[in-house]
């Protein structure tokens, strides 16, 4: 089952589905995506906030530090307990949100639209967790450019996710390893490997896991828990999304 493409111009008029792209065909496609522009547009505003009431160098370089290092900590908790938790369907107010950011992309990995992350909700997130921080090392200054910098991260996280499911093997064996694990994340067994650009965080939980250790395929991998009897007790998600699907992607109809 495949989520409606949302109606946008231009090259978004149709879907896109990452197993079937090519590099050079995504970076066209990523640089057009509303959300991606506003990430940019915002992080050369929170610079110019900067360049107004600049900070001095030692609290600005902590700001765009504490920004990058903050951030694997923040996407693993939010993808683990947040996005992986198995409440937001329960709970009819949040079941629209949980399907948009999340169930759908596990639905269909490959499915660029639903890849992005969804601007109502990366964005608060951006601004509350770093807006703060950059304020108490630098002030203004601190808050702006660790907000900037925050954009510029979440940008460069979509990049990297995206080119996990293009349907290549990368040649350098870090690149390798991080899509092999996401992958696993995604085809194999949802309960771990929550990073994307490290998995640093895994390790500390106990969530870092290798295919071969693992060796049954999890059931819920493509739905997230949301299995056809959960739907009869919670339907606000199968409303939503026409049912539930069952089964791996590529053997539904990608319409």
């Amino acid at each position: 089952m495949r989520a409606a493409a949302s109606a946008r111009p231009g090259i978004w008029k149709r879907s896109h589905y990452l197993d079937k792209m090519t590099l050079k065909e995504l970076v066209v496609a990523y640089f057009q995506y509303p959300a991606i522009v506003a990430y940019l547009a915002l992080a050369l505003g929170a610079f110019a906030i900067f360049a107004w009431q600049p900070a001095p160098l030692m609290p600005t370089l902590a700001s765009v530090v504490v920004a990058i290092a903050f951030y694997p900590l923040a996407w693993y908790a939010i993808h683990r307990w947040v996005l992986h938790g198995r409440w937001m369907f329960k709970l009819k107010s949040f079941a629209s949100t949980w399907k948009r950011i999340h169930y759908d992309h596990h639905q269909d990995p490959n499915h660029l639209e639903v890849l992005f992350g969804a601007l109502y909700t990366t964005l608060p997130t951006v601004v509350v967790m770093l807006t703060p921080i950059g304020y108490l090392i630098g002030g203004v200054g601190g808050a702006a450019i660790a907000v900037g910098t925050g954009m510029l991260t979440t940008a460069f996280y979509e990049f990297c996710h995206c080119v996990q499911h293009l349907k290549y093997k990368p040649r350098n064996a870090w690149l390798a390893d991080l899509k092999a694990r996401h992958m696993a994340h995604h085809f194999h067994d949802e309960s771990g490997n929550f990073g994307i650009t490290n998995f640093f965080w895994d390790k500390i939980f106990g969530t870092y896991y290798d295919r071969p250790e693992r060796t049954q395929k999890s059931p819920t991998v493509f739905n997230l828990g949301y299995t056809p009897e959960q739907a009869k007790r919670y339907p606000w998600v199968a409303d939503l999304s026409g049912g539930v699907a069952t089964g791996h992607p590529s053997q539904r109809d990608q319409s």
